[in-house]
């Protein structure tokens, strides 16, 4: 038997297809083979056709069945991980409404923002471990005051998942753990936010039936099968967001316990048992996938918006060389490049800056001594240095890091990115052959009863581990004046 896997990003989607018995990935595919674009009609935001994601879903699992031909009732279950905070409308025939208004959207800040002063930030902090700030209560609150007869028209509202699911099963349906990333979870109620969304006007009816995160979702309708090439039939049987699935995928289940990525975002997401929050909601609390009602789990997440996306941007900006390449060019340059320092806030409202927009910016450069190389070297650095400084902010919250998960992906493929990021979060790294489809794949097998969690993480193997070396002490020198540079 199989198990199949989606992550659906904003730059691509990736498949994955498990051997149920042995949990080894037999197959991989990404789709599109370029970086999908986003539409920013206005500057600050971010919008992501729905449509495209599942046109994608289908070619990647066409790719996936070229690689690795197999019968379609031979899948055991499907899962689906997903880019976090998106808000998707659609109407009574399930047909989308609006382009979606993804995660680094910043629209709704000020919305949010008024939202965490009227409510309160005693009643904010204590039943949402948030502020609603620029998630997606505060986003169907745009809409609603922008679009007054779009709004009308919404039947349902769902994360980037929902509506992939719903494209699967043709039942519209959320989890928790996705109510809670777009705000709409009452920690202290254990249910809907309902006073949320009494303020923001918003009726319940809105919102998806609740299914659990592993367990039956829905089933693959004869529509989906046909379009997929599979079997009709088929179990839908776990969802989560990108960043609770990450750490999903990296056994990163336990208090004490931290996954990181680096993406087109970067991230550091840490398991902890206490319901706790920072005053500023400067790093957000949302339910994990394995919570339980006697059992608390709650993720702890920082997010840089500007992580890969700015690599991405260098790379079109210096002649498009391939990435391993402009790797190797970022370590001819010193530690510190000569002094060039890269503030990586270009991708929209950063959560670890209470929500600034400030753009990105490059401070001391010197025409005459920074050549190529300096650049490269600055932004990795740059994006390492913003998530310590967002980690800073979780070890304010008592949470210890020492020790990170991450798989052998994106910018963790910069040998250079992974010792800095060792050195300056003084933190060991185990790099993990997995991804966040393959995750979304072993939780379907949770989700279907192929295996529990305990014994969901065979086949995965830790292939590297990263320490800090000497360069510890000068790396702690030169993140303290890349911080005197934000002030």
């Amino acid at each position: 038997m199989y198990l199949l896997g989606y992550d659906i990003g904003s730059s691509s989607v990736k498949a994955a297809l498990l051997d149920a018995d042995s949990g080894v990935c037999v197959a991989t595919a990404t789709s599109p083979a370029q970086e999908m674009p986003m539409q920013a009609p206005q500057a600050g935001w971010a919008e992501q056709d729905p449509e495209r994601w599942w046109q994608e879903v289908q070619h990647a699992t066409h790719l996936l069945k070229k690689q690795q031909p197999f019968d379609g009732h031979t899948v055991a279950g499907i899962g689906i991980a997903y880019q976090m905070h998106g808000l998707v409308c659609v109407d009574k025939d399930q047909q989308v409404l609006r382009p979606s208004i993804i995660w680094c959207d910043s629209r709704a800040v000020n919305i949010g923002n008024k939202a965490f002063a009227q409510l309160g930030q005693e009643y904010c902090l204590e039943h949402l471990l948030n502020s609603p700030g620029n998630f997606t209560a505060s986003k169907l609150r745009w809409v609603q005051e922008n679009e007054p007869k779009l709004y009308e028209r919404i039947h349902k509202i769902m994360l980037p998942g929902d509506f992939i699911a719903m494209r699967l099963t043709g039942e519209a349906c959320t989890t928790v753990s996705g109510l809670s990333e777009g705000i709409f979870w009452d920690f202290a109620g254990n249910g809907v936010a309902q006073s949320l969304l009494d303020y923001y006007k918003i009726d319940r009816s809105l919102l998806s039936n609740i299914v659990p995160t592993f367990g039956l979702q829905g089933k693959l309708t004869e529509a989906a099968a046909k379009l997929l090439g599979l079997a009709p039939g088929i179990p839908v049987t776990y969802r989560a967001g990108d960043q609770p699935n990450n750490a999903f995928s990296l056994n990163v289940l336990n208090p004490g316990e931290a996954a990181t990525t680096a993406g087109t975002s970067g991230v550091v997401y840490a398991v902890h048992d206490q319901i706790s929050y920072d005053e500023q909601s400067r790093v957000n609390t949302f339910v994990h996938v394995n919570n339980t009602e006697t059992d608390i789990r709650n993720g702890v997440l920082m997010c840089l918006n500007g992580t890969g996306i700015l690599n991405s941007w260098l790379r079109s900006m210096t002649g498009s060389l391939p990435y391993n390449e402009m790797n190797i060019l970022a370590g001819k340059a010193p530690a510190g490049a000569d002094g060039l320092r890269i503030y990586p806030f270009g991708n929209g409202a950063e959560r670890i800056l209470a929500n600034a927009d400030g753009g990105a910016s490059v401070k001391n450069l010197q025409f005459n001594i920074h050549h190529k190389e300096h650049l490269l070297r600055a932004a990795q650095e740059g994006i390492v240095f913003a998530l310590r400084y967002g980690v800073d902010i979780m070890t304010q919250m008592q949470m210890n890091i020492k020790r990170v998960r991450a798989g052998h992906a994106n910018m963790f493929l910069s040998p250079l990115f992974r010792q800095v990021f060792a050195n300056t979060l003084n933190v060991v790294i185990e790099l993990y052959n997995t991804d966040g489809a393959q995750g979304a794949a072993r939780a379907a097998g949770v989700g279907a009863g192929c295996f529990s969690l305990e014994n969901a993480f065979k086949g995965m193997e830790c292939i590297a581990t990263v320490e800090p070396d000497a360069g510890q002490a000068q790396y702690q020198e030169i993140y303290a004046e890349w911080l005197q540079g934000m002030q």
